[in-house]
């Protein structure tokens, strides 16, 4: 029996404060549950407060079963105001709460250093104390490991420093066609077409994987040997929170059980459009997800 690999996301834990009620979220956990539905074995890296938000957290992440390193703070637990319009999220963000506090431990280094695969983000370094820790936590990852930056560019908590940064930590990139369009004047690469820019980050970066998401239009996987692009399903879609994290996670667990490029983004594609058919991030399965592969 094959060993299941491990999968870790570091990062924000918050919980999403919907027009519906809140819903526990942050795109490394996201990610991290996603890739636990494909048969990894996947943790949560996150720190919470010492308040009635933090234990409901914990309970959810008990709830979902994904196992976790999450240290409590003498900071509040994590919200996001989310909004949606026409189904899309937006989002306010509250500052100074415990995720971007996440002290390093030994038992996170432990971790990293038998992980197969790590996805951190932008978000989570908007603080120093998070920033260092994330970056500590990378540079205990194997060589072997994929080291997936998410980069999930949320309101100002972005600098090109940052991203070139978490650029040279990372082996996967995955980005919007929004986020492309903006780093291509961050960049001042605005000549360059959407996928000729990808092309280029694969060669600069050393990338094994470049993912482009463009909503309800197409997808495509970049990386040095080929590319693969599939257009997205069309499906009513109940709200796109987490979709973008359920396909970065179902293709990194496929990639990690063998599966060839085509069939690693096909599995993304299906899983993130059903997820879209959900509300929330942490979406339930039963038979209509007849792709997902519950373990």
């Amino acid at each position: 029996m094959n060993k299941k690999p491990i999968i870790i996301g570091i990062g924000e834990l918050l919980w999403d404060v919907l027009p519906t009620g809140k819903k526990a979220g942050g795109a490394p956990v996201n990610f991290a549950y996603h890739a636990s539905r494909f048969g990894a074995e996947a943790y949560a890296i996150s720190a919470i407060g010492n308040d009635p938000l933090g234990d409901e957290i914990l309970t959810e992440i008990d709830r979902i079963r994904i196992p976790y390193i999450v240290e409590r703070v003498d900071y509040p637990t994590g919200t996001v105001i989310v909004e949606l319009r026409d189904g899309i999220p937006d989002y306010t963000i509250i500052e100074g709460v415990a995720w971007d506090h996440i002290p390093l431990t030994d038992e996170m280094i432990r971790l990293a250093r038998r992980a197969d695969a790590v996805c951190f983000g932008t978000l989570a370094q908007r603080a120093e104390e998070s920033r260092i820790t994330i970056q500590t936590l990378l540079s205990h990852v194997p060589e072997r490991a994929l080291r997936v930056y998410d980069i999930n560019l949320r309101q100002h908590y972005y600098s090109r420093e940052l991203i070139t940064a978490s650029l040279r930590h990372c082996n996967v990139f995955k980005i919007n066609d929004e986020e492309l369009d903006l780093l291509r004047g961050l960049f001042d690469l605005e000549t360059d077409t959407l996928h000729d820019f990808c092309r280029r980050f694969v060669a600069l970066y050393n990338l094994r994987y470049l993912i482009l998401t463009a909503g309800a239009d197409y997808s495509a996987v970049f990386t040095p040997a080929g590319e693969s692009y599939i257009d997205t399903p069309r499906v009513e879609v109940v709200d796109t929170v987490g979709a973008g994290d359920s396909f970065t996670g179902t293709f990194i667990a496929s990639v990690l059980d063998g599966r060839p490029l085509a069939e690693a983004h096909r599995l993304a594609v299906d899983h993130a459009a059903y997820v879209c058919t959900q509300a929330g991030a942490w979406v339930g399965y039963d038979s209509s997800c007849d792709h997902c592969m519950i373990s």
